[in-house]
């Protein structure tokens, strides 16, 4: 086997930005560099994710590449020349480059470790034949070339093996990192919005992507039957390509006044905590982690029931569960949270297995790694 630099880790990703990955990773990255490893992040030019400042101990370094495939030489010279002890990598497009920029370096002592976050049978119904067939075969038998693939849940891994054929044995579940400890512990203060003052009425908050998957249509339908009820509000933080249709949509179900796009915001905990209840309404998702971020800053949550919330909430024992794009079963289960007293220590200690260190330990197991980098 290859001599490697057992103090070296190399993260292999081209995301969004501000996608749940990037979220993860930027917990996560600093968290490794915190345990004495030396972090280099290769990324996809203009690509996420972004991390500013960088921390102590991690390396930015630009592929040259404007895509995802395009990046492959690069990637494949960097393998052979600093021989880290694990790649990671990230979505199947990116995984794909990295298992070939692997064989290409003749770098078979880096364990390379896959990772995805979507229920991939329900993810695929929505793209066309071509790629549908590429992931399911890549994800099925090029996979089966990786050291381990990562998943966020059980609900995400019993899927994967059952759609692609690849072996349930190679899949690990390791929750990502995406609480900080601080959290779990003190509530932040109110965001400054006059929204969130004393003696205001509740605010129903949701987070994401404003897109088709995330169905944000039907949160503001079902708010629109709450409001017709009592007093309250729906702030949705995110950006994309649904914000004007959504925009149009409040307004002609008449509560415009009552609803708020404030845009994207990194690092909402603020306005999880001091949220009366959060909704999750996407129509698939893999462990998705807003949800568990709401659930740690002690707050309840109402959410399509995907296998990733059903996970998070433990079968709706810790919140209610409602049917995809169903507006009236949303409102109601809303309407009863809100009738109900949070326990915020019960839904704090179930997002404590989602807090960095405790994740972090997660990832280096399966790294083949220590706990701390050995000196």
């Amino acid at each position: 086997m290859d001599r490697v630099d057992r103090r070296r880790i190399a993260i292999f990703l081209s995301t969004s930005g501000h996608s749940g990955v990037d979220r993860a990773m930027r917990n996560l990255i600093p968290a490794l560099a915190g345990r004495g490893y030396r972090i280099d992040l290769i990324r996809v030019r203009r690509h996420g994710p972004h991390l500013e400042p960088v921390p102590p101990g991690v390396r930015v370094i630009d592929s040259g590449a404007s895509t995802t495939y395009l990046a492959l030489p690069a990637l494949a010279r960097y393998l052979r020349r600093e021989r880290p002890a694990v790649l990671l990598s990230d979505k199947d497009r990116v995984n794909r480059t990295a298992l070939l920029a692997r064989w290409l370096a003749r770098a078979s002592g880096t364990r390379l470790i896959l990772s995805s976050g979507t229920t991939v049978s329900v993810d695929l119904q929505h793209r066309g034949f071509f790629e549908r067939a590429l992931q399911r075969w890549s994800m099925g038998r090029l996979y089966r070339h990786a050291d381990a693939v990562i998943v966020p849940g059980r609900g995400v891994a019993d899927d994967m093996a059952a759609y692609t054929g690849l072996p349930r044995a190679r899949i690990r579940v390791v929750p990502n990192p995406l609480v900080p400890p601080v959290l779990l512990r003190e509530r932040p203060s109110p965001p400054e919005h006059p929204w969130f003052e004393a003696g205001a009425p509740p605010v129903i908050l949701g987070v994401g992507e404003l897109s088709p998957r995330k169905d944000f249509a039907t949160l503001l339908r079902a708010f629109a039957r709450l409001r017709a009820q009592r007093p309250c509000r729906l702030m949705i933080l995110g950006e994309g390509r649904e914000r004007t249709r959504l925009l149009a949509l409040a307004d002609e179900l008449g509560v415009g006044e009552d609803v708020a796009l404030p845009g994207f915001v990194d690092g909402p905990f603020a306005y999880m905590a001091h949220a009366a209840v959060f909704a999750l309404c996407s129509r698939w998702e893999g462990l998705p982690s807003v949800p568990v971020e709401a659930l740690a800053a002690g707050t309840p949550v109402v959410a399509t029931d995907t296998p990733g919330s059903r996970e998070i909430l433990e079968d709706g024992h810790l919140g209610p569960l409602v049917p995809i794009g169903d507006e009236t079963a949303l409102a109601t289960a809303l309407a009863a949270v809100l009738d109900a007293p949070r326990d915020e220590a019960r839904l704090r200690a179930a997002a404590a297995r989602y807090e960095h260190e405790s994740a972090t330990s997660g990832y280096l197991q399966v790294f083949g790694l220590a706990e701390r980098a050995e000196a």
